[in-house]
């Protein structure tokens, strides 16, 4: 119910706002100590590995106030999934390149994701939905990062996903809506992999880029080869 939610978002507040003050005083009183563990982190995904990227891009943007707010909206964010092992996948509407509109489970059809794609597009259908930025100008920016503002509308984040259309995925691009039901429903902010058979969820990612892993997609599809 709606007094549960409130509840569980106050919770979540507190919470991370205890968090960010506690990481916030240690990068104060322990700098070093902080950057090799912020750096640790940084190389479980892609951004301690981006030769565009050095520490001071995005290391000293940890624990600020935008930081804050965006580690909030995640974390609410993830109040309204509804995609789980073993339950029917959220059929969420997503949008096409011609503002067409679908849904999720129509594109089931009987560098590291382009390898997944190319190995297994004979027994699997994959689709990249581009939801809402993480890392937008005007929010938890990191320097030197492609500039890319908050979406304000499909227009808006058409335009953005040029970037991504640039990198020539080899599977069908579609686009959240406004609303950002995917984004929500998977809470997929800001990046996650599903695999979904038969409507229903048989494998959900961790949450990117600490947790994203496509080598885990790929075990359970030599499997069904």
């Amino acid at each position: 119910c709606a007094l549960t939610v409130i509840i569980q978002k106050t919770l979540i507040l507190l919470y991370v706002s205890l968090c960010v003050a506690v990481g916030k005083m240690l990068m104060i009183l322990f700098p070093e100590m902080m950057k090799r563990y912020i750096l640790k982190q940084g190389q479980k995904g892609s951004i301690g590995t981006n030769p565009n990227f050095s520490y001071e891009n995005w290391g000293p943007t940890f624990f600020s106030l935008k930081y804050l707010l965006f580690v909030l909206k995640v974390k609410w964010k993830r109040l309204e999934d509804e995609a789980f092992l073993g339950h029917n996948a959220p059929n969420t509407p997503v949008a096409d390149f011609r503002d067409e509109m679908h849904h999720i489970l129509d594109f089931m059809q009987g560098h590291e994701f382009n390898k997944l794609v190319e190995d297994f597009n004979s027994i699997a259908d994959f689709l990249i939905i581009y939801i809402e930025e993480a890392h937008a100008t005007d929010g938890w920016a990191f320097k030197n990062n492609i500039v890319i503002n908050n979406h304000r509308n499909l227009q808006d984040r058409k335009k953005a996903a040029q970037f991504l259309l640039k990198e020539n995925p080899l599977c069908p691009v579609v686009l959240d809506t406004m609303e950002n039901l995917s984004s929500s429903k998977y809470a997929a902010l800001p990046e996650r992999l599903y695999l979904v058979q038969g409507g229903k969820v048989v494998y959900k990612g961790g949450v990117g880029p600490w947790n994203y892993n496509p080598e885990d997609i790929r075990a359970i599809l030599e499997k069904l080869k």
